[in-house]
């Protein structure tokens, strides 16, 4: 059996509420791990085609004129 079979059985056996517990600290971690590497691309300029293109979409007039 697997670390992660093995962690995914002792999830399972557990009570609705510690299962709760779990379940909120794996979503607050996926959330670090997105926000962390959203800064790291947009500190390395992969971002940058998203600012452009933003500041040009500013540029047009909403809703546009037929």
């Amino acid at each position: 059996m697997s670390r992660v079979e093995e962690i995914e059985a002792a999830i399972e056996s557990l009570p609705p509420e510690d299962f709760q517990k779990i379940a909120n600290w794996c979503r607050e971690r996926e959330h670090a791990i997105w926000d962390d590497q959203m800064d790291a691309d947009s500190a390395n300029g992969r971002l940058d085609f998203l600012f452009e293109e933003a500041k040009n979409d500013s540029l047009q007039e909403w809703p546009p004129i037929k």
